[in-house]
């Protein structure tokens, strides 16, 4: 679902802006009562950090479009 080696993720902001989002969100289904949509949404933020920051990015990935270098 979430490919972190995707060229859309290389900015450290925008790694760091979804898990936040997600936090914030859980926490606002909290407030408001509904705790089922809390743990959702939380897992979803949990499953972005471990794909964002804990799992192993593959060195060296290159653009498709980029032509090999001879």
């Amino acid at each position: 679902m979430i490919d972190p080696n995707h060229p859309f993720y290389e900015p450290l902001w925008r790694r760091l802006l979804i898990p936040v989002i997600c936090a914030i969100w859980a926490a606002f289904e909290l407030y408001t009562g509904e705790p089922f949509w809390a743990i959702i949404v939380g897992a979803m933020g949990l499953y972005a950090t471990y794909k964002l920051f804990l799992e192993k990015r593959k060195p060296g990935v290159r653009n498709p479009t980029e032509e090999p270098k001879e």
